[in-house]
């Protein structure tokens, strides 16, 4: 692996599938209980300019099962940008800490902390993409399924950061990848484009979400407004009505499918309670699966 851990794109397909079996080996060890101190004396910054329950929760608490020590660094102790020159935060925190995790809005600011810090930085999210997420959900969906192959995920919603580090995946493991968004919504194009450049993925951005879902084994939403686009919120809802995904949506794939979202649902929004309670639901191993797949990630980085 590189030594940050900043974008999908940045793995190849063998480094991809060790993370995986890695994050399913951590994974028994946690729920077993099993003595695992790979962090043993050592610490890890959190920064947070965009709050987060999940990220916080997840990274700090596999950093301290695995033997370490976690601080949280929220907006008021860290002004990213503002109060201090970001590489100058680089420096400072990576002579503390070794390892950095960060969940920012800018995606520029993660590169500029990765390319002036000494320990390795992990993205917990920019307005850009996800990584950590996309590892999670890339697990969950192993552990429901016999192979990846033939894999076809359909995302419905906005093309957001999400997307844009789905599309990374499958620049780099087979599969066909559905983006079903309203006009105006979707991903960025020189993503799209890296995406296709793998010859042995499917890549469809399409604007007809009853016809864009049929045969996927995986639906996907996310919050039709995410942070930073509250303001937004009531003009989203008309344009997306269409893309809620909801009992209907699910019975048109034609498969057993499964309901994936990351985490904060808008329930009665961009899906509806009937959906995220379903047995088909694997939201909540998701969640879970965060944690396990950031160890995992933190373990490569550092081994």
């Amino acid at each position: 692996m590189d030594k940050h851990f900043l974008h999908i794109k940045n793995l190849s397909k063998e480094e991809i599938l060790d993370l995986i079996k890695l994050s399913k080996d951590l994974k028994s060890k946690f729920r077993n209980k099993e003595d695992f101190k790979h962090f043993h004396n050592k610490s890890l910054a959190m920064i947070f300019a965009k709050p987060s329950a999940r990220t916080r929760i997840s990274f700090e608490t596999g950093f301290t099962w695995m033997g370490g020590h976690a601080l949280f660094l929220g907006p008021n102790d860290i002004g990213i940008g503002k109060r201090e020159a970001i590489k100058d935060i680089a420096r400072v925190v990576s002579r503390y800490n070794d390892v950095i995790m960060a969940r920012l809005f800018d995606h520029a600011h993660i590169l500029e902390l990765a390319e002036y810090s000494d320990s390795p930085v992990v993205n917990g999210l920019t307005d850009y993409n996800h990584p950590c997420q996309i590892m999670a959900d890339i697990l969950t969906i192993s552990e429901r399924r016999d192979s990846l192959d033939d894999l076809h995920v359909c995302y419905v919603g906005d093309g957001n950061n999400i997307v844009h580090s789905w599309l990374q995946l499958a620049s780099r493991l087979p599969m066909k990848f559905t983006c079903v968004c309203p006009e105006g919504f979707a991903p960025d194009k020189e993503t799209v484009n890296l995406a296709k450049a793998n010859i042995e993925s499917e890549i469809i951005v399409t604007h007809d979400p009853m016809e864009g879902v049929v045969g996927a084994d995986v639906i996907y939403t996310d919050v039709w407004a995410s942070m930073g686009q509250k303001e937004e919120a009531e003009k989203r809802e008309k344009i997306f009505a269409d893309f809620q995904v909801n009992g209907k949506m699910m019975a048109r794939t034609g498969k057993n499918t499964l309901f994936m979202h990351c985490l904060p649902a808008e329930r009665g929004r961009e899906t509806t309670d009937e959906v995220m309670e379903a047995e088909y639901s694997v939201v909540f191993d998701q969640a879970e699966n965060r944690l396990h797949a950031q160890n995992a990630i933190m373990v490569a980085l550092t081994s």
